[in-house]
């Protein structure tokens, strides 16, 4: 790529104030980092060598150990949600530490060192404005995301698609079990973390434990929220239309499973799935992002329940509302999206001590080199896989 790429906001204020550099560290690697750039849909990716890497206080430079490819990653590649070009890819992925800028911390505060094992959170957050104050750092007033953003000048690893990613200062940074597969660990960063939000979300509407819990959707978010519901003490009704998924789904704790496209009435429908959980839903995590899906979540709380909207991150029909039945059954409605840093954090323990009683390994299954990264997306949107992975070389 020759042309000139456009500089940040911090890089312009840098320039201003050259008393500043000294601060940063410009970091050479041999061989040179390398990222896959998107440049528009259906076009393959092209590779960029990135020789040096400025640190400046607070960033560290990681060596990608596997990254996973998430749903947004196909639906930006198909063009079916709108991204700035070009764009590094890629925020579910665990590495190694390799350089530190000055002062550079973990979540809980505590210095880094080359070497570590870390996962990361998908935004960088100032944690100075009135979102992050209330508590909302994911939604930061000028956040910016990993392998969402614009490749400029200065932070070209920006995506885990890469050999190795440029963290910034204002990310959540979360050391990680050393031993542990890196399949297990490349989802935390993104499906893992959210699914933690999704259920702290509804947790705080309804107690899980000895709840109805209705999760529509098993992709990894959804398992994975199973997994979480049933270690709380729910009974959880999967509802999925791929027969695979719904056999995996009890594999993570559900007590039933259903078929979206199945008669009513029938032993594959909604309401037998329920008989066997003891009841009514009282709690829905919606992570397919189906408008027909959001409907029936909707539509099957019990009096008092909470359905909590993960999978709708992209464009999709309206869904009908009907605003009397909402308010008479005086249902909750929560949307998620991102994570809070005490998130990731309870991903990452959950899946450093629960690795073992749910099988967290099968939501990784077809793994790519990195040069192979158009093929994976193409896996990946075929969905033979929950997800699969990208291993640079």
């Amino acid at each position: 790529m020759t042309t000139a790429l456009p500089r940040t906001a911090d890089q312009e204020a840098r320039v201003a104030s050259p008393t500043d550099a000294p601060a940063a560290s410009a970091r050479r690697l041999d061989p040179a980092p390398t990222a896959m750039v998107w440049l528009e849909p259906w076009r393959p990716h092209e590779a960029v060598a990135v020789p040096s890497v400025v640190l400046a206080p607070g960033d560290l430079l990681v060596e990608v150990e596997l990254a996973t490819v998430c749903g947004s990653d196909v639906h930006t590649t198909r063009g079916d949600r709108g991204a700035p070009a070009p764009l590094v890819l890629g925020h579910e992925q665990v590495g190694r530490v390799v350089a530190l800028g000055p002062d550079a911390r973990a979540v809980d505060g505590t210095p880094l060192a080359v070497g570590q094992r870390v996962v990361w959170s998908l935004t960088v957050s100032c944690g100075a404005c009135a979102t992050c104050r209330r508590g909302l750092p994911q939604k930061c007033e000028t956040v910016r995301k990993y392998g969402h953003e614009r490749l400029v000048t200065g932070w070209e690893l920006s995506g885990g698609f890469a050999t190795h990613v440029h963290v910034r200062a204002g990310t959540a940074v979360v050391p990680v079990d050393a031993d542990l597969p890196a399949e297990l660990l490349a989802p935390v960063s993104c499906g893992t973390a959210t699914a933690v939000a999704a259920l702290d979300a509804a947790s705080t509407i309804v107690p899980l434990d000895g709840a109805v819990v209705l999760v529509t959707g098993a992709g990894l978010i959804g398992l994975t929220a199973t997994a979480l519901a049933t270690d709380a003490g729910a009974r959880v009704v999967v509802v999925d239309p791929d027969p695979a998924r719904r056999r995996l789904a009890t594999r993570f704790g559900a007590v039933a499973t259903a078929d979206p496209t199945a008669e009513p009435g029938s032993d594959a429908g909604l309401a037998t799935a329920f008989a066997a959980a003891g009841g009514p839903p009282l709690v829905a995590v919606e992570a397919s992002g189906s408008p027909h899906a959001v409907a029936s979540a909707l539509a099957e709380l019990g009096v008092g329940g909470v359905a909590v909207l993960v999978g709708s991150v992209f464009p999709a029909p309206a869904v009908p509302l009907d605003a009397e039945a909402l308010v008479r059954r005086l249902v909750t409605v929560r949307g998620v999206h991102n994570y809070a840093p005490r998130h990731l954090v309870t991903a990452a323990r959950f899946v450093e001590r629960r690795h073992g009683a749910w099988p967290l390994g099968a939501l990784v299954g077809e793994v790519v080199a990195l040069r192979d990264l158009d093929a994976g997306i193409v896996s990946a949107a075929a969905g033979g896989s929950v997800r699969v992975g990208v291993r640079p070389e």
